[in-house]
């Protein structure tokens, strides 16, 4: 074999391995080899060369890093194990309100209404979250989020930045996964639902008494198709009901609270991808030191505060007073191609004493909802892991022809109910020495919403919302309620409004 043949037939011999990459299976490849050698093709030295030539490129290739664009900007190393996901959302809003401007009764301020404060009910617009982080994966058995809450709008979810999750999750059996940190507390489908997910622009009465993000750690998992648990303990958050994002900090009630969640989606068992009939319960146990004692209760447009929450006397330390805190909570959802009905129900109870009296007090919300996907989603298509993720369009909206996008539209009804705040000691006008403040406002609202959403592509939403919301029983009588503008108010209607970003 003259030079030149020879020189073209390693070469082509070396493309043909190389072009092979990580790929080909490694004894493919040696087959290969070892066929060229004994042909007499190849010289073994040739064929050592090759091969070890073959080794640097894979190795190289296992080295590099690539980036792709999916919902988001993903980095991934070559050989697969590690990525790295970059993450974030805006919320821009805008929210206005019927609320009169230009009544003045200073007279009716007096007695055991909540007035107003300087914020509530005010025609604004609004950085409702601005988010910044991201999710990493090392092979299959680590995951890890870390997400930065920068909002700082005066009606925002924060004030400054904080962390919004922070946690590791070790899943080295799929069935039975680990997670530490900051993260979601199982209970209350639609705080499992993502903000950039959730149905309307804000969650219902339902998530007012239901635990968020807290600091804890759960065991979880899929043991069956279409079957979830969840098991967690965490800090507690507050007694009324908010986040835990911090370390425990009071040494004289320092016991954790234990939540749990059981779902089943009986489409999904029975193999029907087109459907989902979701049914789940939750719950929740655990002491609080006390304090307050109950939710506060805000309109569903974060308009109005109609329900405050009494306060009991803060025992010296070494004190034994504590509020037993339980929740309970019932999910349901049916799903077909592109309606769903959904709806939850949940119970909070506190049950406490002071040297006057035993308390035993509820907080009963729910809500149900109806929504269309009027282009054709599918809500099957976005249910996963007993939550509900984001609608994507079938095709993007193009606006050089206005086609394509996503059209949704929903109603939703939603009552909260604090009736046994309305009660002798813990109410306005009446005497306990413990309480220090009474509860106040109404103890009951109820809320309409009626909303339409825009998605041009999966990482785009515009959404209009607008909420009617009744409030009912005036704790402390012809005196109580709220007063918004130095006027007394039973109602408020609201027009709001948002842009949104996610990645």
């Amino acid at each position: 074999m003259n030079f030149k043949l020879r020189s073209m037939t390693i070469a082509t011999a070396g493309a043909l391995l190389f072009g092979f990459g990580a790929n080909a299976m490694a004894d493919t490849t040696d087959d290969l080899l070892n066929a060229l050698i004994a042909k007499g093709i190849l010289t073994e030295e040739e064929g050592a060369l090759l091969s070890r030539g073959r080794e640097i490129e894979n190795d190289n290739k296992k080295k590099a890093v690539s980036a792709k664009q999916k919902d988001g900007l993903i980095f991934e190393s070559g050989d697969g194990n590690f990525s790295l996901q970059l993450t974030g959302r805006v919320h821009a809003d805008s929210r206005a309100f019927d609320y009169d401007e230009d009544e003045n009764n200073p007279a009716i301020a007096a007695g055991n209404a909540i007035p107003n404060t300087t914020s509530t009910g005010a025609d604004t617009f609004d950085i409702r979250r601005a988010r910044i982080g991201f999710k990493a994966k090392y092979k299959e058995f680590y995951e890890a989020e870390l997400n930065a809450d920068i909002a700082s709008g005066s009606n925002s979810s924060v004030t400054s930045t904080t962390w919004d999750v922070a946690y590791l999750n070790v899943a080295w059996w799929k069935p039975v996964q680990f997670r530490f940190g900051q993260f979601k507390m199982p209970m209350n489908l639609e705080e499992l639902t993502s903000s950039n997910n959730i149905d309307f622009m804000e969650r219902s009465y339902v998530n007012q008494i239901s635990p968020t993000k807290e600091l804890g750690v759960m065991v979880h998992g899929t043991p069956f198709t279409g079957i979830t648990y969840a098991l967690a303990a965490s800090n507690g958050g507050t007694i009324s009901g908010g986040t835990a994002k911090s370390a425990e900090g009071d040494i004289r009630e320092d016991g954790k609270d234990v939540v749990g969640r059981l779902t089943a989606n009986f489409a999904e068992i029975m193999g029907n991808k087109d459907m989902v009939t979701h049914a789940g319960i939750s719950f929740s146990t655990g002491d609080q030191f006390q304090g307050q004692v109950s939710p506060s209760g805000r309109s569903e447009a974060r308009g109005a505060t109609f329900f405050r929450a009494p306060t009991l006397t803060n025992p010296a330390v070494g004190a034994s007073k504590s509020v037993d805190r339980t929740r309970l909570g019932l999910e349901g959802a049916i799903a077909y191609n592109q309606f769903k009905v959904q709806g939850e129900w949940m119970q909070q109870n506190n049950d406490f004493e002071t040297a006057t009296r035993n308390y035993d007090l509820d907080t009963d919300t729910w809500y149900a909802e109806a929504l269309w996907t009027i282009t054709g989603e599918k809500y099957a298509d976005s249910y996963k892991g007993g939550a509900f993720g984001g609608i994507k369009p079938a095709k993007d909206f193009d606006p050089s022809n206005f086609t394509g996008g996503a059209w949704e539209i929903g109603v939703r009804y939603s009552k909260f109910d604090a009736s046994d705040y309305d009660t002798v000691g813990i109410a306005q006008g009446s005497v306990d020495a413990a309480i220090t403040t009474k509860a106040a406002g109404f103890a009951e609202a109820s809320a309409w919403v009626a909303g339409v959403k825009f998605l041009p592509n999966s990482n785009m939403r515009f959404m209009l919302n607008y909420v009617d919301t009744n409030f009912d029983e005036a704790i402390g009588g012809a005196t109580g309620g709220i007063i918004i503008n130095n006027k007394r108010e039973d109602s408020e209607k609201a027009l709001i409004a948002r842009a949104q970003w996610m990645f």
